[in-house]
């Protein structure tokens, strides 16, 4: 059977430095924060081209935390979009922020730019763009929109280690740029992690008392903080893979490409388009189909695992109907919900089993 994720496969490329590595902590007995972690800070700022680096616990935090440094709170609203994880909304509620949606472009997935200054009121304190699936946003659109009113813009960059836009970074565009660390990221922990870049000092200095229940010092609590701090043995794992990151990439990126070349005459099917300025790293890699629900009992019955990211919206979930959305207020992203089949993809795929879920789906076309 082909696995949709192998994570095991990475692991044992990489088995004697991460053992070494987390033994090196163990003997260390140093747990959260301490050297590794503040080693990863710098390593993960350079490689995203920002002056700081603020490692936690998950991504989610690392969203609420930039939030939270943005002043975002009680009566507030931020904008984001409906087709993400709802981790993205769940932070901004945390705030006591009131999530405000806008509808994504049909082609890339992200944050429809053309429909976003319609939403900003006196209260928008934030917009988060969401990076889908490892492609980014419209920047430029986006933060000439958010620059005229003042307001910050939040790069939820979850899916997106490595993306590019226009050259620069995922993460290193916005006032903030979020990463998650969960185990089946492009660069994943084994366990959670997450961190935030920045190049405003003022934002890192607030978050790093942030995360570590607003201390400015040992015992002295200037902010009403969290525990949000990232333990060791994940900065010290983080540290060797972000070294393999970039070829990592390059292998999602032949997979993706090869995905592509061999579902082309599979006209039924619409496979992912990176758009001109940007660099996908394909965290995932999601086709589109109106027979979803079809295409995906043949892969099943075929022995090859699919995933849906994500069968509902966040504004139809029940957890967030306080609300008020109901079906058809966000058409394009209720349309991907419907739609959106995730197929099997990892830099350690063997390029035979590309081939064989593609030559299965062409077959569910032709039986």
């Amino acid at each position: 059977m082909i696995p949709f994720l192998d994570l095991k496969a990475q692991y044992q490329s990489l088995k004697s430095e991460i053992d070494a590595a987390v033994l090196g902590v163990l003997a260390s007995g140093q747990y959260i924060l301490g050297e590794e972690v503040a080693r990863l800070e710098q390593e993960f700022a350079d490689y995203c081209n920002v002056k700081h680096a603020i490692a936690v616990n998950t991504g989610t935090s690392a969203l609420h935390l930039s939030l939270l440094a943005a002043g975002v709170g009680p009566g507030d609203e931020v904008i984001t979009v409906p087709f993400t994880f709802v981790a993205t909304v769940s932070a901004i509620c945390y705030t006591g922020a009131r999530p405000v949606f806008v509808d994504i472009e049909p082609v890339t997935l992200t944050m429809d730019a053309a429909q976003l200054e319609a939403k900003i009121t006196r209260r928008t304190r934030a917009i988060i763009p969401v990076h889908l699936y490892g492609q980014m946003a419209d920047m430029d659109a986006i933060k000439a929109i958010a620059d005229r009113h003042g307001i910050p813009v939040i790069e939820d960059a979850c899916q997106a280690h490595g993306a590019r836009y226009r050259g620069k970074r995922a993460g290193s565009i916005g006032l903030s740029g979020c990463f998650s660390f969960y185990p089946g990221k492009n660069l994943g922990a084994c366990g959670e992690g997450g961190i935030v870049v920045t190049d405003s000092d003022e934002q890192a200095k607030t978050m790093r008392m942030l995360r570590d229940w607003g201390q400015e010092q040992r015992y002295h609590h200037v902010l009403k903080g969290f525990n949000y701090r990232m333990d060791a043995i994940q900065g010290a794992i983080l540290r060797i893979k972000l070294r393999h990151l970039d070829a990592w990439t390059e292998a999602r990126r032949s997979h993706a490409r090869r995905y592509s070349s061999l579902l082309a005459g599979a006209t039924q099917l619409t496979t992912p388009v990176e758009a001109a300025d940007r660099r996908h790293v394909y965290h995932v890699y999601a086709i589109r189909s109106p027979d979803r629900d079809a295409l995906q009992r043949v892969l099943t019955a075929e022995g090859i695992p699919s995933g849906l990211h994500y069968p509902v919206p966040v504004h139809l979930q029940k957890a967030h109907a306080d609300l008020g959305h109901r079906a058809g207020d966000f058409p394009v992203s209720e349309a991907a919900a419907r739609e959106v089949l995730s197929l099997p993809i990892y830099p350690e795929m063997p390029a035979a089993h590309v081939d064989q879920v593609a030559a299965a789906l062409e077959y569910a076309y032709v039986s």
